[in-house]
């Protein structure tokens, strides 16, 4: 069992299962980037461990169609001469049209086995693979029971408890209990450090309708675009209160679009009209439901608040609505959504202040739930931060769980089961980030990162110094071009003292052949050090010699 990403992170959710010559894998998931990442459109796993092993791998199991768990399919599908995928009929689909974005009329090529009944059950090699139902933020979501010689694991994938009107939950996990042993629980983590109480569908869906039916103007709702369940029902809310709906962000007209196809959403001949097609309708009977509510710079809600957007301009007595949690990492730019809005509308609801959202992630009484239900043999906290893996861990200790049947595990580290029981192994594999930066897949290094966060931290100088190689000396004195240090009309004396600096370095005879890297290193140096001394900053010195 091996984690190629997903334990030390939100996102990059990847697991290989191995029982000797065969493979399995669960999920290929991306990692959005963080703020010390510029550049970076976002990191995938590594699958270095994989070279090689190809022909090994029976299936690739998909538990969702989240981008943390197919966003990386299309690019390590092909790496790896693409091995049968399995999963249900929203997720293969989802899994599709990212393909097709990857590159046009190639979902021809992936090899489908469609998981059509909840009940379906798939040998592969050693594997018997099956599945059960969990509730989650996005339809056609299932846990994943893996079956092996030496023990069974059971997976939920990304989960919640839904809870009915008197807090308990719609479905029992009890039935897992009676699967073969020894069993291993890897149950993602996330909720591990939320103590609230989680609010149900129906009281999200009572204040969503008191909400839209009492709004004085338009509703402009921002959530997840994989929240299809819940924007088919405001679909249909809106149809109840004879409202029109206008879908923005290509992401939820994608999502939407093949839940329609697939028959998962209905709307009525009307209902749904074009975004720039709002203003023909009065504001008191129109919804918008958009992408962004996470802050996200190009997203729709963050062009609806800079006043970018081509057709929607926030007024003062719009409703916004923001229907979805927090993702770790995006706190600052959510506070900076909210000024945004409260700046410009007086109606901003958020999940502060009214139960508009249902969390996709059980919380910390939720998981205590599933361990007692469930009493696995083994327990694997997954899918989180490593500090929520150790609050996961300490919870099931509290609860008579032993701690040497408790495996936290890194990225890349190798755990073993056979009959003598499970391990933790001295083993790890590679499991380091894979950025993808435009097509460049791979060829961001930590190097290149680095310079990157240089130069936007305290930007970049350019010196440069043009040699007579035939008199021996420099032609002029070297020019300087600032990017992102200082701006050289403003500082006029650092500039030229600057000039004189790098003149210094010049100062012996230079006929004949020039060693420029000796320069070069001189100039990084020597101007790097007298930069500081006078600004306290460090931008990155490019030197430029040109022999002439």
């Amino acid at each position: 069992m091996i984690p190629l990403g997903g334990l030390e992170e939100v996102g990059r959710n990847m697991t290989v299962f191995e029982y000797e010559n065969d493979i399995v894998i669960l999920d290929m998931g991306l990692q959005f980037p963080e703020e010390d990442m510029p550049g970076i459109d976002y990191i995938i796993p590594n699958i270095a461990y994989l070279k090689g092993k190809e022909r090994n791998i029976k299936a690739v199991i998909f538990s969702h169609g989240h981008l943390d768990h197919i966003g990386a399919a299309p690019i390590l599908l092909e790496k790896l001469g693409h091995p049968p995928i399995v999963g249900r009929p929203l997720t293969v689909a989802m899994i599709k049209h990212r393909q097709e974005d990857y590159k046009p009329n190639t979902a021809k090529s992936l090899k489908v086995i469609m998981v059509k009944n909840i009940k379906d059950k798939f040998k592969f090699g050693a594997f018997r693979v099956s599945f059960f139902p969990i509730d989650h933020s996005i339809m056609d979501a299932v846990g994943i029971l893996i079956q092996t010689p030496t023990a069974t694991v059971i997976h939920p994938g990304d989960w919640t408890l839904e809870k009915n009107s008197l807090g308990q939950p719609l479905l029992n996990y009890s039935f897992l209990a009676q699967m073969k042993r020894p069993t291993v629980l890897m149950l993602e983590s996330l909720g591990a450090i939320d103590v609230r109480t989680s609010a149900t569908t129906e009281e999200m869906q009572k204040n969503i309708h008191k909400i839209v039916s009492e709004a004085p103007g338009r509703v402009i709702i921002g959530t997840f675009s994989s929240q299809i369940e819940r924007i088919g029902w405001i679909i249909s809310l809106a149809e109840e209160l004879k409202k029109k709906v206008a879908l923005d962000g290509y992401s939820m007209k994608m999502n939407i679009g093949i839940a329609q196809e697939l028959g998962y959403i209905k709307a009525a001949k009307g209902t749904l009209i074009k975004i720039e097609d709002i203003d023909k309708y009065p504001d008191n009977k129109t919804i918008v439901i958009a992408t962004g509510a996470q802050g996200e710079g190009n997203a729709v809600l963050s062009r609806i608040i800079s006043g970018s957007h081509r057709y929607v301009k926030i007024k003062k007595a719009d409703t916004v609505v923001l229907s979805s949690s927090i993702i770790p990492g995006n706190e600052r730019t959510i506070q900076k959504l909210k000024d945004g809005l409260y700046r410009q509308c007086d109606n901003v609801i958020h999940g502060n202040i009214m139960d508009i959202h249902v969390s996709g992630h059980g919380n910390r009484q939720d998981i205590a739930y599933m361990l007692k239900q469930i009493k696995p043999d083994y327990f694997i906290p997954v899918y989180a931060y490593h500090y929520m893996l150790k609050e996961s861990a300490k919870l099931a200790q509290t609860l008579g769980f032993l701690e040497k049947n408790i495996f936290i595990l890194d990225n890349g580290r190798v755990a073993e089961f056979d009959k003598n029981g499970g391990r933790i192994t001295d083993q790890k594999v590679p499991a380091d980030y894979v950025f993808v930066d435009g097509l460049g897949i791979g060829d961001i290094s930590h190097v290149v990162l680095r310079d990157r966060q240089m130069m936007a931290e305290d930007g970049m100088i350019v010196v440069i110094a043009t040699i007579d190689t035939k008199k021996g000396k420099l032609v002029q004195n070297p020019d300087l071009i600032s990017r992102g240090f200082i701006h050289m009309k403003e500082n006029k004396k650092l500039v030229e003292e600057t000039r004189m600096e790098a003149k210094k370095i010049f100062k012996d005879n230079l006929k004949g052949e020039v060693d420029e890297n000796y320069f070069k290193d001189r100039i990084r140096n020597e101007i790097g050090k007298f930069l500081y001394q006078k600004t306290q900053r460090r931008p990155m010195v490019l030197p430029v010699i040109i022999q002439v």
